[in-house]
């Protein structure tokens, strides 16, 4: 049976969170919508739009009619909810209608404040909200000249620069000193309020305003410092505030806003707030992307879906105000503790600021040129370290000044998020545009939602748009890129069809997806055995054995043995976090003299390497050195885990890196990977490891733990990226764990991490490893392979020293 789902409020963020539960659970509930306008879900955003006539009402709709029809949902549009019995379960409206519920959504949204002043009542005096504030609007501007809009902020000035295409007079009355305080900082205000003043704008800046004058309607304002100015059009819109009334009188707890915790839980069972109603660690948020995100993870526990819950948003402003891009992020604002690169051309109208703390992009300001707004927010986000690069991050590092549209295009990430209203990335976008032959930014719209919600993205899309274009032309991917010449599939083509067909051997994949070979070539044939072994049928030691690889294992064929007879081979005795002991050396001593092996060499990593070894004896070295037989790897394998001196005897030490050492090596000890990987755990931020080198690096802080990838490269050198930071040991194992099975799931064949880092994009590999219920998943996959390649030793904890 179907549970009665019942939305309260029609706006962005309600029916988003439906939206996103009906591709999770399409089939879990009968849903009810009431909303209090007599249209389907708009773009409120938009309405500046409808004022300057650049757009109507039918181009600004979300979900049309048929959009309701078409998902069984019951839209009761102009229909408003005056009671809610939260014991009884159903919602009344002003009209008597009725609904009972199972589960109850209240996303009322927020009304326009309205200063208290006297005459604030008389006719002509008016918000900036909805769509009947705009056709007022309209109107008056069809027989009055004169506006004075309170309020210098976002939507003050969008209600402002739609009121001077309605060719009225306008003026903006703001309280404080420079506009937009909340987004901009002042130089940028300035350069704005310059640019606005050439449109034709008036400003009356650290004004108060008093009275409204007039008798029956408005006929000017006057100011607490005894000033007047004519008005026939009074429009406020100096902020909003939560609409709380409905849950206040049904019993639900609020504050500023409807309380909720993480999962959007009301105080009343099956009753959940969403939107800028909803009031969750003390912050109600009136920005679009940030009541998406309570949306999203409002549809998962609806669904059902295993979430950890909503934490807060870190909130950007990417908007274009009378035709001028504009982008805040963060803290923007100049404190004590902080330091700031700036770049200002007010000839080209350009200002950029990027506000630093402690090595660490804390907050950002673009003015005129938004373009690097998505690559500054991510790094936010994220917190990378950016400490020696602060210059860089802004003003590029040697690039052209007057880079391309397709050059920024091309410099964003797969994953970087374009549109932020609604989480719209690159890749994305271009995937659209080639699979969907997408010719203009509006076919990018209706396709992808992207730039469809503020349209700050609109010039980004545009430059994506222009170097897909320029790459394979508009409707034609890029040329693929085939595994090899055995056939025309390309390494993801590959990859899915054994998922698709669980395969248990590479000569049964190729067999059946028209292998060009019976046998392959040097280049797809490992390919297809890690493929195998990693996504088809079984685990990976089922794999096919192929001729030895270097990288591959862990007693590896050496071209000449001591005599220069061939097949000679080395072994790495397992020493896992690096650490041995006196009985593991003296045994490796006695096998070496034994065994009379010509040559024992330290290696990079954490590995003592011995090398030309018979082939005829290999079996028996392994014997006495304590190694059980191994079955062949279906790819490469994680190097011996580099570790500092740890706790004990690293002099800065602030974690206890040996003992993370030992927990990934008993892991990841010969799990087969994409690529040879690998690791360093060190104990401080020293990085006496290297973990800034390493394929996976692990730092000690003070308050945890640091996770780096993407360091050391062959052809490129370079440092690891942050990919995240931990609190304890148990959860740096677990995102280390998630992230080492994404990177086994998703990598091509021989593919560095920092490749597939470059490829994926970071943002993305975050957004896996950080939601609990995939990362749960990948971490539990990665268990099973790590038991079906080495038994029950994975569980076993490993002393000081053993044997590899």
């Amino acid at each position: 049976m179907r549970k009665k789902l019942v939305l309260i409020g029609n706006g962005m963020a309600g029916v988003n969170g439906i939206e996103q539960l009906l591709r999770l659970a399409p089939d879990r509930y009968d849903i009810t919508i009431f909303g209090s306008e007599p249209h389907p879900n708009y773009n409120r955003i938009l309405l500046s739009s409808v004022l300057a006539g650049n757009a109507n009402m039918d181009d600004i709709v979300l979900h049309s009619w048929e959009w309701y029809a078409a998902h069984g949902i019951t839209l009761h549009a102009g229909h408003t909810v005056t009671a809610i019995d939260t014991k009884r379960k159903y919602v009344e409206t002003d009209s008597g209608l009725r609904a009972d519920y199972d589960e109850l959504v209240i996303a009322t949204g927020s009304r326009p404040f309205m200063l208290p002043l006297p005459g604030a009542d008389k006719e002509g005096v008016i918000a900036f909200r909805d769509m009947k504030d705009c056709k007022t609007m309209i109107e008056t501007a069809r027989t009055h000249r004169k506006a004075v809009v309170i309020g210098g902020g976002l939507l003050g000035l969008e209600a402002a620069r739609g009121l001077l295409n309605l060719n009225m007079e306008v003026t903006v009355v703001h309280i404080h000193k420079h506009l937009m305080d909340r987004q901009l900082d002042a130089p940028a205000a300035l350069m704005l309020q310059r640019e606005l003043r050439q449109q034709g704008m008036k400003f009356l800046l650290e004004k108060n305003t008093e009275k409204i004058t007039g008798k029956k309607r408005v006929a000017g304002v006057r100011f607490t410092d005894g000033t007047e100015m004519a008005a026939d059009l009074v429009v406020m819109a100096v902020g909003i505030k939560p609409n709380i009334e409905l849950a206040a009188k049904s019993g639900v707890d609020v504050n500023r806003g409807i309380l909720v915790n993480d999962y959007l839980e009301t105080n009343k069972p099956g009753v959940y707030a969403v939107g800028e109603c909803a009031e969750h660690r003390g912050i109600a948020y009136g920005l679009v992307a940030p009541l998406y995100e309570q949306g999203a993870v409002l549809a998962k526990r609806l669904a059902g879906v295993k979430t950890d819950g909503y934490h807060g948003s870190v909130v950007s402003t990417k908007l274009k105000v009378s035709g001028v891009e504009v982008f805040s992020a963060g803290e923007f604002l100049d404190a004590d503790d902080t330091r700031a690169v700036r770049m200002q051309d007010e000839f080209g109208g350009v200002y950029k600021k990027a506000v630093i703390r402690d090595g660490r992009l804390v907050g950002a300001v673009l003015f005129g040129d938004t373009t690097d707004g998505t690559r500054l927010f991510s790094m936010i986000r994220s917190g990378e370290n950016v400490a020696g690069r602060e210059k860089e991050i802004l003003l590029g590092s040697g690039a052209p000044a007057a880079a391309s549209g397709a050059d920024k295009a091309a410099a964003l990430g797969e994953n970087e998020i374009v549109c932020a209203c609604n989480g719209v990335t690159k890749g994305t976008i271009m995937r659209a545009i080639h699979e969907e032959s997408l010719q203009t930014v509006e076919d990018i719209k209706t396709c992808t939602k992207a730039s469809g919600s503020c349209g700050s993205c609109k010039t980004t899309v545009g430059f994506i748009l222009e170097y897909a274009q320029r790459h394979g032309g508009t409707g034609e991917p890029a040329v693929k890129e085939t595994i090899c010449a055995c056939t025309a599939l390309d390494h993801e083509e590959v990859i899915q069809a054994i998922r698709t067909g669980r395969f248990r051997h590479a000569s049964e994949a190729r067999a059946a997806l028209g292998w060009k070979s019976e046998e392959g070539c040097a280049a797809c044939e490992p390919a297809l055995h890690y493929y195998v072994g990693v996504h088809g049928h079984g685990s990976p030691a089922e794999g096919q054995a192929t001729a030895p690889l270097r990288q591959a294992f862990s007693a590896a064929a050496q071209p000449g043995g001591p005599d220069g007879d061939g097949g000679a081979c080395s072994l790495v005795p397992r020493m896992p976090g690096g650490v041995t002991n006196a009985p593991q050396l003296r045994r490796i001593a006695d096998v070496v003299e034994k065994y009379g092996i010509p040559l024992v060499k330290l290696m990079n990593g954490a590995e003592l390497e011995l090398f030309g070894i018979s082939a005829s004896a290999i079996s028996s070295v392994r014997e006495e050195l304590g190694m059980p037989a191994e079955a062949p790897l279906t790819g490469a394998a994680v190097r011996s885990i580099a570790t500092c001196g740890g706790l004990r005897y690293e002099q800065d030490a602030m974690q206890d890196s040996i003992a993370v050492g030992i927990a990934l090596d008993a892991r990841l000890a010969q799990l087969p990977m994409p690529q040879e990987t690998t690791v360093g755990v060190s104990a401080s931020p020293r990085h006496r490891a290297g973990s800034l080198t390493k394929d996976i690096g692990i730092a000690g802080t003070p308050g945890g733990w640091e996770l780096y990838a993407g360091g050391g490269g062959e052809r490129k050198p370079q440092a690891g990226q942050l990919v995240c930071t931990a609190e304890t040991d148990e959860q740096l194992l677990a995102y280390t764990l998630a992230f080492v099975q994404h990177y086994r799931e998703t990598a091509r064949y021989a593919e560095r991490v920092s490749q597939w880092i470059e490829r994926l994009g970071l943002v993305r590999i975050r957004e896996t490893i950080f939601n609990p219920l995939a990362a749960s998943l990948l971490a539990e996959r990665l268990e099973k392979a790590a038991a079906a390649r080495v038994g029950k030793q994975a569980d076993q904890q490993p002393e000081a020293a053993g044997t590899r």
